[in-house]
Formats: C-alpha cells, sequence, structure tokens
C-alpha cells in the first residue's frame, strides 16, 4: 500500500516519469520502441512520463529490466545540472558498493512485500 499511496502523490509521478524518459532517451528508445520491449502500448508509456498514469510494480521492474538499471533507479529525485556518470560517482564514494547493494537489496524486497500485500 505504501507503494502506490507514494506514486499516487503527483510529485512522485512526474518524478518517476522524468527519470522514466530521461532513462529511455539515453538508451536511444522512442517511446513505441520501449513500448514494444515492454510489450504495452506506447501511449500508455506517454501517460506515464507526463505522470498521470501509475505503473504496476511489475511493469516497473520490466522497465528496469529493459532500461538495464536497477528499478529503484526510477524513484531517485537528481538534479538537471548533473550528469548520471558524477551522480555514480559522487554515491559511490559515499556508499560502499557491499553497503550499497545490502540497502538494494532490502527496499526491493520491502517493494515486493508490499506488492504481495496488496494483490
Amino acid at each position: 500500500m505504501w507503494f502506490y499511496a507514494l506514486l499516487a502523490n503527483m510529485q512522485f509521478r512526474v518524478i518517476f516519469g522524468k527519470n522514466l524518459k530521461k532513462f529511455r532517451n539515453e538508451r536511444g528508445f522512442t517511446q513505441a520502441e520501449f513500448a514494444e520491449k515492454c510489450d504495452t502500448a506506447t501511449s500508455y508509456i506517454g501517460q506515464i512520463e507526463i505522470g498521470n498514469r501509475v505503473p504496476s510494480f511489475e511493469m516497473i521492474e520490466k522497465f528496469a529490466k529493459v532500461l538495464k538499471i536497477r528499478p529503484h533507479l526510477l524513484f531517485f529525485i537528481e538534479s538537471d545540472d548533473d550528469s548520471d556518470e558524477q551522480i555514480l560517482k559522487n554515491k559511490k564514494d559515499t556508499i560502499s558498493d557491499t553497503k550499497k547493494e545490502e540497502l538494494t537489496n532490502r527496499l526491493t524486497d520491502a517493494i515486493r512485500k508490499i506488492v504481495k500485500n496488496i494483490n
């Protein structure tokens, strides 16, 4: 429930949508190409990118797989001035790889439990 409550907040839907668009563009996919790889409609991708739709956890995992990123990266609020490489370097410098992996796994597990309880 927490996961969907978070995404129900317009600010987080917009952040998620902007991040999805950013990663999609960085990978060189048009909305149509990305939608095809994710087995969904182009209009659905467009609606998510502008913050009008909330994807399921399964769809978020599919997005991440196609984009070759971890799902939690779609939720970060980042400065437009920072490049992805600089952001990753700064994060790597401040958090050890082991701790980062542990935190990522715990977050992913928590989200899965929440989604499982909703269904």
